[in-house]
C-alpha cells in the first residue's frame, strides 16, 4: 500500500510521458505501480489533455491521450481544488494547483514550475529531483 500521497503538476505528468527513463518518468511509474498514491484534480487532468498534444518529443494520438487521461483518472484520487487563494502566487493559473494540494492533504506537490516552487517555504512543494532524492529508489 502506498504511504506517500503526491499531487503531480501537469509539467511532471507531461515530462514523465516524454521521458519515461528520467526522474519524472520514474515518479509517474511509481504512481502507476501503486508505490505512491496519486492525487489530481480535474483542472490538472484537463491541462494535461490540453498540453500533451503540443509535446514535440513524443507524439500521442488523440486516442492515446484519451487512454492516458482515463488511466490517470482510474489510478488517481480526484479532489476538487479548495477555494484558498494565495496572494503570493505569481501566476493566477496556478491557484487551482495549490488548491488541489490543500484539498488533498497530500504529502507533496511535485512540480518544476518556478512560480509554485517559490512557495516551497510555506507548502510541501518540491521538484522531481528533490522528491526522488528523498524518496526514490
Amino acid at each position: 500500500m502506498a504511504t506517500l500521497r503526491v499531487v503531480l503538476d501537469t509539467n511532471v505528468l507531461v515530462s514523465g510521458m516524454a521521458y519515461p527513463a528520467g526522474i519524472p518518468g520514474r515518479i509517474v511509474s511509481a504512481c502507476s505501480q501503486g508505490s505512491l498514491a496519486l492525487v489530481l484534480s480535474q483542472y490538472i487532468l484537463d491541462e494535461f489533455v490540453r498540453v500533451l498534444p503540443k509535446l514535440t518529443r513524443a507524439r500521442f494520438t488523440p486516442t492515446e491521450i484519451g487512454d492516458l487521461a482515463a488511466s490517470l483518472l482510474f489510478r488517481a484520487e480526484i479532489v476538487e481544488p479548495g477555494l484558498h487563494r494565495d496572494e503570493a502566487l505569481r501566476d493566477e493559473n496556478d491557484q487551482p494547483v495549490i488548491g488541489t494540494l490543500l484539498a488533498s492533504t497530500a504529502n507533496y506537490l511535485i512540480t518544476g514550475d518556478k512560480d509554485l516552487l517559490a512557495l516551497a517555504d510555506r507548502f510541501p512543494i518540491v521538484t522531481p529531483a528533490e522528491f526522488w532524492a528523498r524518496h526514490g529508489g
